[in-house]
């Protein structure tokens, strides 16, 4: 039988996933400003969410009607949504790939079908992979945006393991949209804006991820002046 800890931990679950939009707008944007004044004097500079794009590549795969109708089906299970058709802009002849050939899969989630499927993503996936130890910071790019991969869709509660002949994964590219000023508006900036709303989010970041294996700071500088060293050795000797 469940003791009254458990049913609170569930009932606060469950209030979660009913709007983590409502979250971030009561809890996570005033505690942001009210923390952090000088970085987010303005409110519209606070980082937020502004659409999750869900892509996967068919390759020749995509010539079969079966094969793509399947994906569309998984995809619409999955996000929610009807996914387009990505095609070839141009013809390349070693690939034989013929220009506005289908090759794929694209969906782009805003509002409300973002927050559920980020919630589901955050809650539910990430949990279902076997030996996870968290996502690398190395997966921002300069605009601070933020790209990973998944390499099956059976770790996604909607698809059923007898339905799956081939497992295939996903790329999602979350977007963020920052507002910053002129003078953070550089991509260091927009990367820790990023960092920060995510860790709000409770996205499961590896912090140390590479440098996993060193005691401290010192140790990764040392590293670092070695390698360096040894370029120049290789470049005095060619």
């Amino acid at each position: 039988m469940l003791n009254q800890h458990s049913l609170e931990e569930i009932a606060e679950i469950h209030n979660l996933l009913g709007d983590i939009k409502k979250e971030y707008e009561q809890g996570i944007k005033p505690i942001l400003i009210k923390n952090s004044p000088k970085l987010f004097s303005n409110p519209h500079t606070v980082p937020k969410l502004k659409k999750i794009q869900i892509n996967r590549g068919l390759g020749l795969a995509a010539q079969n009607t079966n094969i793509l109708k399947k994906n569309i089906e998984e995809f619409e299970k999955i996000t929610g949504q009807k996914p387009i058709i990505t095609k070839s802009k141009k013809a390349i002849a070693g690939f034989k790939i013929r220009e506005n050939m289908d090759l794929g899969l694209s969906v782009t989630l805003r509002g409300q079908k973002m927050y559920t499927f980020l919630t589901k993503l955050i809650f539910f996936t990430f949990t279902q992979i076997r030996d996870f130890r968290g996502l690398s910071l190395r997966n921002f790019d300069k605009a601070g945006n933020y790209t990973f991969g998944l390499k099956e869709q059976l770790i996604f509660p909607e698809i059923d393991y007898d339905d799956v002949d081939q497992t295939q994964g996903v790329t999602i590219n979350i977007v963020l949209e920052n507002c910053s000023p002129q003078y953070r508006s550089r991509s260091i900036d927009k990367i820790l804006n990023g960092m920060i709303l995510f860790k709000f989010l409770r996205f499961p970041l590896n912090d140390c991820g590479y440098y996993d294996k060193y005691v401290s700071i010192s140790d990764i500088n040392r590293n670092w002046d070695k390698k360096k060293n040894l370029k120049r050795k290789r470049w005095s000797q060619e």
